[in-house]
C-alpha cells in the first residue's frame, strides 16, 4: 500500500448479522488498514458486537437515530479529512460488495483519482436478478447518458477517494440522500477534472438481512439527475475549489460531535445529530 493511510468506512443499520464476517474477510484482504463503522442506532447489537472485538484499528460511530446513508457517507468523507487519511474507501455492510476486491482498487487509487467498483465494464458482472438487475442497469445507463460522463457505474458504494480532492468538495451541495449522493459526488469531482476510474467487480446480491432501501428512492434519483443537469447547462461551469466548507475543529452544540457541514451563511449542520450550529 506504499505507506499510505487508509480507510474503509462502511455505513450500517440493522447489519449484526452481517458485520463481524465482513470486518473478518476486510482485515484478510487488506491488513493493517484502518476501519469506520458509521451505524445508526440499529438496535440490533451491531455497536456490542464491534466493541467486543477490542480491535484498536476499528473505530465506530453510534448516531442517535437513522440519518440514512447519503448522510453517512458524506460523514466518513469528513472524518478521513479530520484524522489525515490519503484514500477513503467506502462499500455496503451486507457482502454485496466482496472486499476480495479491495486491493485492486487500493491498487488504482492515487492522487488526483476515483476508483468505483463497475458491474458494466468488461470483467464485471451484476448478479441481481428481475426488476433490480433491470433498474440497476437503466439507472447506470441512463445517468450516464444525462450527465456525459464517461464511467459505466455510478450508483455502487464501493470506491476510493484521493483525501486530498475531497477537501475540494462543496459540501454544501451534497444535500442528495442514498445513491443519488454517490452520483452526485461523481458528478462534481468530474467538475473538478478529477480522473475517474473503473476496476471490474461481481456485484452480488445482501448476504444476510433485508434492503432497507425505500423504493420512493428511484423518483428522487430520477429528480435529482434532472437539477444536476440543469446545472450543467445553466449555472455550474466549474468548482470553486477556495472556499472551505466543513469543519472539523468546533463540537456540535447538542451532541459535541467536531464533524460538520457548511449550511448556510454562518451554520454549519453536524453529521451527528442533523443539528444547525451558528458559528462566527
Amino acid at each position: 500500500m506504499n505507506g499510505k493511510k487508509i480507510l474503509v468506512a462502511i455505513p450500517t443499520y440493522k447489519e449484526a448479522q452481517n458485520i463481524i464476517e465482513l470486518i473478518r474477510q476486510i482485515k484478510k484482504n487488506t491488513p493493517n488498514i484502518d476501519i469506520l463503522i458509521i451505524n445508526d442506532k440499529s438496535e440490533d447489537k451491531t455497536l456490542e458486537l464491534i466493541n467486543d472485538l477490542n480491535d484498536q484499528r476499528i473505530k465506530i460511530i453510534e448516531r442517535p437515530k437513522k440519518n440514512g446513508l447519503g448522510s453517512a457517507h458524506v460523514m466518513s468523507i469528513i472524518y478521513s479529512i479530520k484524522f489525515n487519511y490519503n484514500i477513503l474507501i467506502t462499500m455496503d455492510a451486507d457482502f454485496s460488495h466482496d472486499p476480495i476486491y479491495l486491493p485492486k482498487i487500493i491498487e488504482k487509487a492515487d492522487i488526483n483519482n476515483f476508483v468505483i467498483g463497475s458491474r458494466f465494464v468488461e470483467g464485471g458482472k451484476n448478479n441481481y436478478t428481475g426488476f433490480r438487475k433491470f433498474l440497476s442497469f437503466t439507472a447506470n445507463l441512463v445517468s450516464k447518458k444525462i450527465l456525459g460522463i464517461r464511467l459505466n457505474e455510478f450508483t455502487t458504494y464501493l470506491r476510493a477517494y484521493d483525501v486530498e480532492s475531497l477537501k475540494k468538495l462543496p459540501f454544501n451541495k451534497l444535500t442528495a440522500k442514498g445513491y443519488s449522493l454517490g452520483v452526485k459526488i461523481i458528478w462534481l469531482l468530474n467538475k473538478m477534472n478529477i480522473n475517474l476510474i473503473e476496476v471490474p467487480i461481481v456485484m452480488g446480491n445482501r448476504n444476510l438481512g433485508k434492503s432497507k432501501i425505500p423504493k420512493s428512492q428511484i423518483f428522487v434519483s430520477v429528480f435529482d439527475l434532472i437539477v444536476m443537469k440543469l446545472n450543467d447547462l445553466l449555472i455550474i461551469k466549474n468548482i470553486n475549489k477556495s472556499k472551505i466548507s466543513y469543519k472539523i475543529d468546533y463540537k456540535c452544540n447538542e451532541c459535541s460531535n467536531d464533524l460538520m457541514i457548511y449550511y448556510n451563511k454562518n451554520s454549519y449542520k453536524c453529521l451527528n445529530c442533523n443539528i444547525l450550529n451558528e458559528i462566527n
